[in-house]
Order: C-alpha cells, then structure tokens, then sequence
C-alpha cells in the first residue's frame, strides 16, 4: 500500500491498480486539484476544499456519509462526527471513515472538531493500524486535542493533515504544535508512506509519520 498526501485533507491511497482518494480539493484552497484516475472517493463532508470529487476521472464510486460500504473488495464504514465543539451547531456534520486495506485498517478523522472523540466513536472505529487526522485547529481539533484523540485511539501510526503549509489560502496552524506534543519535532517528511501488513509489529508505541503534499 502507499499513501501520498496531496495536501490539507487529500489523501491518495493505492493498493496494486486500486486507488481510492479522500476529500479531494478545489482549486480555491491554492493547489491544482488532483486529476487522475480513481476507483473510489471518500467524502467527509461538503466543504469545498474537501468535496471536490468531479476533478477525478475514471467513474469512481463515491461515498459521502455514514452507513456500509464495500468497493472491488475494500471495506468502508462512514461513522458520523461533528465539525464542531458544538454538536454541529456552527459547522455541522463530518464523517469519519473506517478502512480496511491489504489486511490493515486505517482511519480518516476528516474535520473533526469535537473537544474529545465519544466512547461510541472510538468503539465504533475499534483497532486502528494507521490514523490521518486534523492538527491545524481553527476548523478542527487543535494539536492538544489531536494528541488526545491519538491516545484514544493509540494506532500504530498517525499521519497530520489539515495544516498550514505554504501556498495554502485556508488559515490554519502549522503542525510544530503536534509534533512536539507527540514528541516527535525533530522528525523528517517523507514524500510517500509505503506499509504492508508484516510492517506492523507488536510494539504498542505510537509511531507518527509526516507527508510532504505531493
């Protein structure tokens, strides 16, 4: 399997000739949207800079809520959260997305904004391999909530999104903040996560990887 970070919430996973994409963008948050193939589409919510599913080709399945899904044999659970602190009163839904890959399970917090996950999302996402959530605060969970959510959840592997980066028109925090609260500010940024089932050992540490966009 290998992830690319395209950058805020966009996510390219591929699997052999699958490839799914997660909250794919619109040119308004700065970046060229991607435009490449895709079999599926993950949709957190409909937010432009997360629901810019027409910029892919290819005819791919498109999920954009809660409920059970299955894609040429990938498993997808959309499990409904709030945008916000404030039960969806100021920004409303989100949906977080429960995947099962290659025999690993991934995770996609997309705008989770809640204080702290619910015990009924965390028992509902249940054992997670890998973690993508939100770091940059403003519109979601600030590093110090992030960093809460991650040891609730306590994956064996967390990747940030939704911060600031350079040529990003959104206003969001960088992720220095996280880093350092996972200990992890000296790390460097890889161009691609590439992970396999025999990769995840026994260790409980939660390990955090850092995507430059691509």
């Amino acid at each position: 399997m290998v992830i690319n970070w395209l950058g805020q919430a966009c996510f390219k996973i591929q699997s052999g000739e699958f490839v799914m994409v997660i909250d794919p963008f619109s040119k308004e948050i700065g970046f060229v949207p991607p435009r490449f193939r895709a079999d599926a589409v993950l949709v957190t919510h409909a937010h432009f800079d997360h629901s810019n599913s027409d910029s892919l080709t290819g005819d791919p399945f498109i999920i954009s809520g809660p409920g059970e899904y299955e894609v040429k044999g990938i498993y997808v659970e959309g499990i409904e959260t709030f945008h916000d602190a404030s039960r969806g009163k100021e920004r409303g839904m989100n949906t977080v997305y429960r995947i099962e890959l290659e025999g690993l399970r991934l995770a996609h917090l997309g705008d989770f904004g809640e204080s702290a996950m619910r015990d009924e999302t965390v028992e509902a996402l249940g054992d997670i391999d890998i973690l993508m959530l939100p770091v940059g605060g403003r519109f979601t969970v600030d590093a110090d909530a992030a960093a809460k959510v991650v040891k609730q959840i306590e994956p064996r592997y967390v990747i940030p999104m939704h911060f600031k980066i350079p040529g990003l028109k959104i206003n969001l925090d960088s992720a220095d903040a996280f880093l350092k609260e996972m200990g992890a500010a000296k790390i460097e940024a890889q161009e691609k996560f590439v992970i396999k089932k025999k990769d995840i050992g026994e260790e409980e540490k939660t390990e955090v990887v850092l995507l430059k966009p691509s």
